[in-house]
């Protein structure tokens, strides 16, 4: 059975795929993206700048997000990202693959001799 894709591919993708959920309750700055990442693992994924917004121009640049300037809640002035159709489409494709591979792992790491 082939595999359906290059594991190295889907860790590569995690980034933009939890951007893109990040934004599914509708446009945010990049600030508060991060933070919602942060939040919503408990502070386990932290999303620096450095890899945060050019990940924002990728996922932009492949037609995935929109973005236009406006005010944020302390009015500055900030890129507000929004998902698009495209956008959606692509997340729930690779939600599905990542979600497939991340219970593949965690059956191995539950098997059989036991981590104790």
């Amino acid at each position: 059975m082939p595999r359906a894709r290059d594991p190295g591919d889907l860790l590569q993708g995690t980034l933009g795929i939890l951007i893109l959920k990040s934004l599914l309750p509708g446009p945010s700055h990049g600030y508060a993206v991060s933070r919602w990442i942060e939040e919503t693992t408990g502070d386990v994924l932290r999303i620096e700048e450095g890899s945060l917004y050019p990940a924002l121009r990728r996922l932009e640049d492949r037609g995935l997000v929109a973005s236009e300037w406006g005010l944020s809640e302390n009015n500055r002035r900030a890129r507000f990202y929004t998902i698009t159709a495209a956008g959606r489409k692509h997340l729930r494709a690779e939600a599905a693959v990542w979600l497939r591979y991340s219970q593949a792992v965690t059956r191995v790491l539950r098997a059989e001799p036991t981590l104790a």
